[in-house]
């Protein structure tokens, strides 16, 4: 054994003003990590994809088809996300485990059994391309191909936050206990719902449905709050504390910047576009202060998808549409919603990624916004043959606003 290794593995306390440890260290793999390694499919860690069939798969002996785990940058410990292949007229194997999870279709169409330890009736459904459906807290279920070719789902679920707590893959997927409040095995259980009502954190748009057959093209309210004409709504899965929603902005139009700290990722499911993300300290202006290098973009396409934030702190992301037909997307962060943020019960919080920066939030108006956004879009849209549809009065600063051009900033000093 070398010195170093001896020194390595010996404790030392420090003398006189020196500090304890290594200083520089690599970072230890979680629970999680350890488990998505020791299960023989890929692991893909990264910004994002153009598709999500462009990832590698291989042989799962656990869920008895192929795939690949996915691990975006920022999402790590947050919650967990892979893409399964079904194969041609088979079936997954059936399993439960102690964590939720949302599936959506990709390719493919077939059904899903799901039922509770010692039913005798399995309660089954049909899904389709496009479908999105949740699987209760540690019900059986079994997910069946009825075609002659593979299917393929990506799924999203909060394994790494139990996993990582409990630290016993047994505990996790062989517990005995019953969930009848998460799923009675109602005849309706997995019927669509179209109700909307307003989530009692924010008041936005929310559906109550355990299945969307076909959120490509579902119906969405307006919003308004990322672009004119934005739609989007939240669905509420078996009640889940995994949060997502779905959101659509019009052709011709695109999202407005806005920061937020990581978890969140991007899924596209209707048209193609591109996002910007950069961190939020580079201002609302990087390519003007001569920080555009350090802006990181991505195109996608129909099933791609791509981190919003992914360095751990706030990043700005902005998001951008470039085919003749709208931009739908699914943002899904696990178990990190709004009504997760930090402080206690009943404290005041806003909706600051709605809210431009002028009125304290993070959002960055048109008029705000670094000249390189406008000109790049522009030229991709005719390059594209698409429609421009930005009115030009949302890019003039309104009547009434001290804003400081200079130091980007509200002229009181508010960032």
């Amino acid at each position: 054994m070398s010195d170093d290794e001896t020194t390595a593995k010996v404790w030392q306390e420090p003398t006189g003003h020196t500090r304890a440890g290594f200083g520089d260290f690599k970072k230890q793999p979680t629970p999680y990590d350890s488990f998505m390694d020791s299960e023989g499919v890929p692991v893909w860690r990264g910004l994002g994809v153009r598709t999500v069939l462009d990832l590698p798969l291989q042989d799962w002996e656990r869920k008895g088809g192929r795939g690949s785990y996915i691990q975006t940058y920022g999402t790590e410990t947050k919650w967990g996300h892979f893409v399964v292949e079904v194969p041609a007229g088979g079936a997954l194997n059936p399993e439960k485990h102690m964590f939720e999870e949302i599936y959506l279709a990709v390719e493919g169409r077939g059904t899903c059994e799901v039922w509770q330890e010692g039913d005798v009736n399995k309660h089954v459904f049909e899904w389709q391309r496009g479908s999105m459906f949740s699987i209760p807290m540690n019900a059986w279920f079994r997910i069946v191909n009825a075609t002659s070719k593979p299917a393929v789902l990506m799924a999203g679920n909060t394994a790494p936050n139990v996993l990582n707590q409990l630290n016993n893959v047994e505990a996790v997927f062989n517990n005995d206990f019953i969930f009848r409040d998460r799923f009675s095995g109602a005849d309706d259980f997995y019927k669509y719902r179209e109700e909307v009502e307003p989530d009692p954190v924010r008041g936005l748009a929310m559906r109550r449905t355990n299945f969307i057959p076909d959120v490509v093209n579902c119906d969405l309210p307006l919003d308004n709050r990322r672009s004119p004409g934005y739609r989007r709504v939240e669905p509420m899965m078996t009640d889940n504390q995994f949060y997502y929603w779905i959101a659509q902005h019009e052709n011709g139009r695109y999202s407005k910047a806005h920061a937020h700290t990581s978890a969140a990722i991007l899924i596209c499911l209707k048209g193609k576009g591109y996002t910007h993300t950069w961190p939020e300290h580079l201002g609302p202006t990087p390519w003007a202060d001569g920080n555009g290098d350090q802006v990181q973009r991505l195109d996608y396409e129909q099933f791609g998808f791509i981190t919003a934030a992914p360095g751990g702190q706030r990043w700005y992301h902005q998001h951008f549409s470039v085919s003749k037909e709208p931009f739908r997307l699914s943002a899904w962060f696990g178990p990190h919603n709004p009504g997760r943020d930090p402080g206690a019960p009943g404290s005041k919080h806003t909706d600051y990624t709605a809210r431009e920066l002028h009125e304290g939030g993070t959002a960055i108006a048109y008029w705000q916004e670094d000249p390189h956004v406008r000109e790049e879009y522009e030229a991709l849209l005719k390059e594209n043959g698409v429609e421009l549809r930005m009115d030009p009065t949302w890019y003039e600063k309104p009547a009434g606003i001290e804003w400081d051009y200079e130091n980007r900033q509200m002229a009181d000093g508010i960032q």
